[in-house]
C-alpha cells in the first residue's frame, strides 16, 4: 500500500478548516441542544398529561427516526420554509440542536427526578417557589450527576455531525470526501479524519472527566 503522507500534509489547510467547522457546529449543537433539552424535559415532566403530550412527542420522535431523515427533513423542508432557501449550516446546527435536545431532556428528567422530593419540600417549607427550588436547590444537585451521560451525549453529537457534510457543510469529513475525489485514495483522508476525530473525543472526555472531579469535590 502506498500510503503519501506528502498529500495529507498538502490537504491539511482544509482539514484545519473542516475541523473548526465540525468544532463550532458541535459546540452550537451543544449549547442549543442543552437549553431546549432543559426546557422539554420540564415539559416532559408537568403533571398534565395534555400539557406534558406535546414534549412526549417530541422526545419520541427524535428519539425514534434516524438522525439522517432528520436531517434531509430539515435541510429541504423546514429551513427552506423559514428562510426562503436551503442553508447547510443553519440545517446542521439546527438538526443536532433538534436531536440532542430529545436525549438532553431524557437526561434531566432522570437526573431532576433521581433528587429525593424531600430536597423539594424542604426548599418550599424555607419560602421558595417552585421556580427558584428548581434553580438553586433540585437543579445543582441533579447536575452532578448528569454530567457522565451528557458527556456521552456531546460525544455522540460531535461524532454525528459528520453527516452534515452529505449537505455540503465544509466540515471534516467534507473535505476528507473532497481528497478522496481528487486523488481517489481512501486511507490517507479518512484516516487522518479518524484521528482528527479520536483527538477530539478524547479531549472533550478528559475536559468532562476533570469537570467531574472537581464537581465531587465541592
Amino acid at each position: 500500500m502506498d500510503f503519501r503522507f506528502d498529500l495529507i500534509i498538502d490537504y491539511l489547510p482544509y482539514f484545519l478548516r473542516g475541523t473548526l467547522y465540525t468544532i463550532g457546529i458541535s459546540l452550537a449543537g451543544i449549547l442549543l441542544g442543552t437549553i431546549l433539552g432543559l426546557l422539554f424535559g420540564l415539559g416532559k415532566m408537568l403533571k398534565n398529561k395534555i400539557l406534558a403530550f406535546p414534549f412526549n412527542l417530541y422526545i419520541a420522535f427524535f428519539r425514534g427516526t434516524p438522525f439522517f431523515v432528520q436531517l434531509l427533513l430539515i435541510h429541504f423542508g423546514l429551513i427552506p420554509a423559514i428562510l426562503g432557501t436551503t442553508n447547510g449550516l443553519a440545517a446542521g446546527i439546527f438538526a443536532l440542536s433538534l436531536n440532542s435536545a430529545a436525549y438532553i431532556a431524557e437526561i434531566f428528567r432522570a437526573g431532576i427526578q433521581s433528587i429525593d422530593r424531600g430536597q423539594m419540600e424542604a426548599a418550599r417549607s424555607l419560602g421558595m417557589n417552585h421556580i427558584q427550588a428548581m434553580r438553586y436547590v433540585i437543579l445543582p444537585q441533579a447536575f452532578k450527576r448528569m454530567i457522565p451521560p451528557l458527556g456521552n451525549e456531546f460525544i455522540v453529537l460531535l461524532k454525528e455531525s459528520s453527516l452534515i457534510s452529505l449537505i455540503a457543510v465544509p466540515e471534516l469529513i467534507y473535505w476528507a470526501r473532497a481528497f478522496n475525489g481528487q486523488y481517489y485514495k481512501v486511507w490517507e483522508p479518512y484516516l487522518t479524519a479518524a484521528v482528527i476525530y479520536f483527538v477530539l473525543t478524547l479531549t472533550l472526555s478528559f475536559l468532562l472527566s476533570r469537570l467531574e472531579k472537581r464537581l465531587a469535590t465541592e
